[in-house]
């Protein structure tokens, strides 16, 4: 899963990275811990007669499907499964149909770190991910529109947006078993698709086949990311605490499993 993530670009900066020809008025602040329910920064894109429009806009992190009674399900949908995401109910039909980029710094995920004292509570040892030479990363996401039952049709919807992920590979997964699914940009035209003349599933296998050729570099951070209520280009520091591992990426596989395993438990926040 991805609970967490940073994005400190401004919108006029990713407007041109991801070259979108629509941008919302919104200007969102820097932020290095967004968590679901939080607006976020998406790109999608819109048939407007023979011509596709790329758009960057503002949504809410959480998915909300069109047909839920209440918004609240989307705090549960922030993320996607890669391997169910075609049949799930919530996720099937904004896959083939709508489907986007969610744009970020980096990311977080969280490696237990066995305690020395026997019977003690198993800690938590924040990482960022990022990927090797990107400025940013695309994750695929999925979107949907959203109105209250019995509102006003002709009232604003609710834009709410998630991510995918799948098992992860390389560093990442000497910290966590999930990774989001990160997109190449050779694939974002046919990601963001609104024809559907590219096969969703296939886009999918593609950039899931893809995630090798795109390192991961892992660092430990502050454990004050664990809280929501921290903010601040500080959590972005690299931290080195005695009894956290310095560079997963040479730690044992087998030990960063044993840990995993050992704090399983803490890892859903």
């Amino acid at each position: 899963m991805c609970g967490r993530y940073a994005l400190s670009a401004d919108r006029d900066a990713l407007a041109l990275e991801f070259e979108v020809d629509a941008v919302t008025d919104t200007h969102l602040p820097p932020r290095w811990n967004i968590a679901p329910t939080s607006d976020i920064y998406i790109v999608k894109a819109r048939p407007e007669g023979p011509q596709t429009v790329r758009e960057l806009v503002v949504a809410r992190w959480g998915l909300v499907p069109s047909w839920a009674k209440d918004e609240s399900i989307g705090s549960r949908l922030a993320n996607a499964r890669a391997e169910t995401v075609a049949e799930k109910p919530a996720f099937r039909r904004a896959f083939r149909e709508r489907r986007c980029l969610v744009v970020c710094d980096g990311w977080y995920e969280w490696l237990p770190v066995a305690p020395t004292v026997p019977g003690s509570r198993v800690k938590k040892q924040p990482y960022v991910m990022t990927v090797q030479g990107r400025p940013h990363a695309a994750f695929a996401g999925l979107y949907e529109w959203w109105r209250p039952p019995g509102s006003d049709p002709e009232q604003p919807a609710l834009l709410t947006a998630n991510l995918l992920t799948t098992d992860a590979v390389g560093a990442a997964a000497q910290v966590h078993d999930r990774m989001p699914v990160v997109l190449d940009r050779d694939l974002w035209a046919a990601w963001l698709d609104p024809t559907g003349a590219a096969a969703a599933p296939d886009v999918l296998a593609h950039a899931i086949a893809a995630l090798p050729d795109q390192p991961v570099l892992v660092r430990p951070v502050s454990p004050e990311v664990n809280s929501v209520r921290n903010e601040g280009a500080y959590l972005w520091d690299a931290f080195g605490p005695p009894d956290a591992p310095s560079n997963p990426e040479g730690t044992d596989a087998a030990a960063a499993a044993s840990n995993r395993a050992q704090g399983e438990q803490h890892l859903l926040f």
